[in-house]
């Protein structure tokens, strides 16, 4: 079985492949100042609810946004499942052109999600991935990632409303019945429901202009349910797309000469 590890700022997504199914995934709040031994403890700990052993990972695949914690992955994954992680980094063959400024600065989040919604749907696509950024990820009509967007998070935009509004409080994000609010609660609701989607459907209608074609719109991460009815263009919502893209590369790693993993 493969363990693959998509660590982001907020959350961390866990998932297990038993060949190209997933089996089980989970979602949990990342956490940079846990030891290596924590990791293991609770990745152990974590299988187990699910019938899963140590034993039974063959391979581990990770992808991390927060560099100083890729290092205690890698020593978690030597010292309990017996050999490092294959990790999304600069150098790593994707076969995914990478036709932008400096390849080296794009994201390995925005790399996996690009390569699973290309496995999934074909190019051309924009893949829009709901986390700590907004980021909005395009794949041109040859397969080739040329960039895209990002835009603050709505969790970082909703924080940083409450710390600058003295009068205005936190509210449950969900989606209000209409876009003009009776109250402050429905106000603050619409304002970020109905204007994240607005945010969507300009960028995705002005992206689709300049990549030509008919261009997929798939959604993922961790606050897409909220948004992903609201906008027009998204039309399909993927929650594990980043997963199956770490699957994929791994796949292309292990077919390379020379890799065992």
């Amino acid at each position: 079985m493969l363990l693959v590890i998509d660590q982001g700022n907020t959350n961390t997504t866990i998932g297990v492949f038993d060949g190209p199914r997933l089996r089980v995934s989970w979602r949990l709040t990342t956490r940079r100042e846990q030891t290596a031994d924590e990791y293991g403890v609770f990745f152990e700990t974590l299988l187990r609810t699910r019938g899963i052993g140590l034993g039974d990972i063959t391979d581990v695949a990770v992808s991390t946004v927060v560099p100083p914690v890729q290092q205690t992955l890698e020593s978690m994954c030597e010292k309990y499942f017996g050999h490092p992680p294959f990790v999304v980094e600069p150098g790593v063959d994707t076969g995914l052109g990478l036709d932008v400024d400096n390849p080296r600065e794009v994201g390995p989040d925005r790399i996996c999600g690009a390569v699973g919604a290309v496995a999934r749907y074909g190019a051309p696509v924009i893949v829009i991935d709901f986390g700590t950024a907004t980021t909005f990820n395009c794949v041109d009509a040859r397969g080739a990632f040329v960039g895209g967007a990002i835009a603050p998070g709505l969790g970082i935009a909703v924080d940083a409303l409450l710390t600058r509004a003295a009068r205005l409080f936190r509210v449950e994000l969900v989606r209000p019945a209409e876009a003009i609010g009776r109250s402050t609660v429905t106000n603050i609701q619409s304002g970020v429901v109905y204007g994240w989607a607005g945010l969507v459907d300009g960028l995705v209608e002005r992206m689709r202009k300049e990549l030509g074609g008919e261009p997929t719109v798939v959604a993922t991460g961790g606050l897409v349910s909220l948004i992903a009815e609201a906008a027009r263009t998204i039309q399909h919502v993927h929650p594990d797309l980043k997963l199956e893209g770490l699957r994929l590369l791994h796949e292309r790693a292990r077919r390379q000469p020379g890799v065992d993993r």
